[in-house]
């Protein structure tokens, strides 16, 4: 009796191992490959309980999900011979799990190759480029336009690997040590060049501007005292003519002249001393005299 409940017991284990044996599942983001021999006999992607001859075959799992795989900086030649440090990014999937088994077989081996294409492309297109123009690079749609160009390459080379290559992306472009510091006093160098060009025409356009300014003002000097003169010479002409209509007669002219004696004299005596020598002779004197008899 004992014996026949151990042999039940070894059957039911030995079903139950074969049972777990012969089904396996795939999740919703996977592909599954049955492979038999080292030989693919099945590929699914459907999510769910699947079945497989147990002991003979094994299942081997691949993403199906978008991978970013960072590529190793790396350096490039361009087309003036100079040396630049690229640091890139690749965005890809597995499309076809078959061809993808059969050619690469792991992702570790998918990446190596991918680094490969990738660089080689980066390799010819930063071949057609000078350094001042990748530096300078300042145009977003340029930018995407080489952006694409490498990507279309790259997927149409990894396509023959079961992979898609969504996206090529360059993170940063380095420049050796050995000439970092030549192109930073290169680009040193231009920017001074471009300050002076600015000064020179600053100072030019100031020169113009204060030389036009002092012309103007010259000008409304010139005027000016132009104006002035007109309107001193004709004061002084309405001046004399007034004088001319105030002393027209023989008493007048009399009267003026003592009046212009007196304004002497009293300018004469000006200080402390209150004396005054006069000629005889002199007009002044004889209105003096006069004035006293």
């Amino acid at each position: 009796m004992n014996k026949k409940w151990i042999v039940a017991a070894v059957i039911a284990v030995l079903l139950i191992v074969v049972l777990a044996s012969s089904v396996y599942t795939v999740e919703e983001n996977q592909y599954a490959c049955r492979v038999q021999f080292s030989k693919i006999v099945e590929t699914t992607d459907q999510a769910g309980l699947h079945f497989k001859i147990p002991f003979v075959d094994t299942v081997k799992y691949f993403s199906k999900a978008t991978t970013l795989y960072d590529i190793p900086p790396s350096e490039v030649l361009t087309s003036d011979k100079q040396n630049m440090t690229v640091d890139c990014y690749v965005l890809w999937k597995i499309e076809d799990p078959l061809k993808f088994y059969q050619t690469l077989g792991s992702t570790v081996v998918a990446e190596e190759r991918l680094n490969a294409l990738t660089y080689n492309e980066l390799k010819t297109v930063m071949g057609t480029l000078a350094q001042a123009d990748i530096i300078n690079m300042e145009d977003g749609a340029k930018r995407n336009e080489i952006y694409d160009g490498i990507a279309e390459t790259v997927n149409n080379q990894a396509k023959t690997y079961g992979i898609t290559v969504e996206d090529v992306k360059i993170k940063q472009f380095d420049l050796p040590d050995s000439n970092l510091n030549a192109v930073y006093s290169r680009m040193i160098s231009e920017r001074n060049q471009i300050a002076e060009m600015h000064t020179a025409k600053g100072n030019q356009d100031a020169t113009m501007i204060r030389s036009e300014v002092d012309k103007k003002v010259n000008i409304m000097i010139s005027n000016a005292n132009a104006t002035a003169a007109a309107l001193v010479a004709e004061g002084e002409a309405e001046y004399m003519k007034l004088l001319a209509d105030a002393y027209n007669t023989a008493d007048k002219k009399d009267f003026y002249e003592f009046t212009l004696a007196l304004d002497a004299l009293k300018a004469s005596l000006n200080g402390d001393e209150k004396t005054v020598i006069l000629d005889a002779n002199s007009e002044l004197a004889k209105i003096l005299m006069g004035a006293s008899e």
